[in-house]
């Protein structure tokens, strides 16, 4: 088999690559949102926040596409760490392509000079098999969810919104569309980091770190990856104190398409119904700025039962669950 690197100015193997995870979602998860082409390519530019992954694929000897493999090395935390997905062509999952795939992101961690693997699969009988077989151990579980726009109940995110604002009195909303004002930046360092409180469950990794530096990387590498983002931020009125903030982008190529990126809320301002204030103001904002969204796609642990319970009320439904495994090389 032979596995090589995927350049994102490659037009033609961009496209087969969607087209080989869009076929394998079709079986695994039909509801699922792969990315397109055009989304791939700038995913491999800029990543999340200026640290983009690996992409590999892989063809078998008669020059077919059969399987693909993500590599993503850390940066700025678990740096002995390196996380990978694989994806396998529905005509060929007899287990060679998967196996083939993972030894060879294993061969690079080792090369990279890492010591602990991380993989994210669907939660499939076949995908379990092949990590127990070799030898991944389970330690979480995420749940993809998906909000149905089109269908919200208003009424109920208003009267959610309301019941929120009673109880959180001494806050306000700041809207904020774009990169943070410079005078807000070391302010939300505190915020962002907040959400290492969510659950990890078994997972063997250190808390996120944050800087100025890395929230205006984030900043450039979604606008470079052609997304609009959305920041509310909750703020004590008496003291200036940022408090919480949910964040959500909107893609630009296919503007009926949003992903919920961040909800978290400071310790020492937690108990004030800010988590709802926060989720409802930010849909009541969108209905304004972004009409067309009919869609919005939120991963969370699926033991994070406090954010799950508000997501429930807004018309989010269970799309998938994958799995994470890690294993010590």
């Amino acid at each position: 088999m032979d596995i090589t690197r995927l350049s994102p100015d490659d037009e033609a193997g961009v496209a087969a690559a969607v087209a080989l995870k869009t076929a394998a979602a079709k079986l695994d998860c039909p509801d699922l949102v792969v990315g397109t082409p055009k989304g791939l390519a700038n995913a491999l530019r800029y990543g999340w926040d200026l640290n983009p992954g690996l992409e590999y694929l892989a063809h078998d000897a008669d020059g077919t596409l059969v399987g693909s493999v993500g590599l993503h090395f850390p940066k700025y935390e678990n740096t002995d760490q390196v996380w990978f997905d694989i994806w396998v062509h529905p005509d060929h999952r007899d287990g060679n392509v998967w196996a083939e795939l993972a030894a060879f992101a294993e061969a690079e961690a080792v090369g990279a000079g890492r010591t602990m693997m991380g993989l994210n699969t669907f939660d499939t009988p076949q995908d379990l098999a092949h990590a127990i077989e070799h030898g991944y151990q389970q330690k979480a579980i995420e749940v993809n969810r998906k909000q149905d726009i089109a269908g919200l109940d208003w009424s109920l995110v208003q009267s959610l919104y309301d019941g929120a604002v009673a109880k959180s009195a001494e806050y306000e909303l700041l809207r904020i569309k774009g990169p943070l004002p410079d005078e807000m930046v070391d302010g939300m360092i505190a915020v962002v980091a907040s959400i290492n409180d969510a659950p990890t469950d078994d997972l063997e990794i250190e808390d996120d770190v944050f800087s100025p530096e890395r929230l205006r990387a984030y900043e450039e590498a979604q606008a470079k990856c052609e997304n609009t983002t959305y920041r509310l931020v909750a703020r004590q009125k008496e003291t200036g104190a940022l408090a919480g903030h949910t964040v959500i982008a909107v893609e630009r190529e296919r503007p009926e398409q949003g992903w919920q990126h961040d909800t978290a809320v400071s310790r020492d301002h937690r108990g004030h119904r800010l988590g709802a204030l926060l989720k409802a103001g930010m849909l009541l904002w969108l209905r304004e700025e972004e009409p067309q969204l009919t869609r919005v796609d939120t991963w969370n642990a699926e033991s994070n039962n406090h954010m799950i319970g508000i997501n429930e009320q807004l018309n989010y439904t269970v799309v998938a669950r994958f799995l994470d495994f890690q294993k010590k090389l």
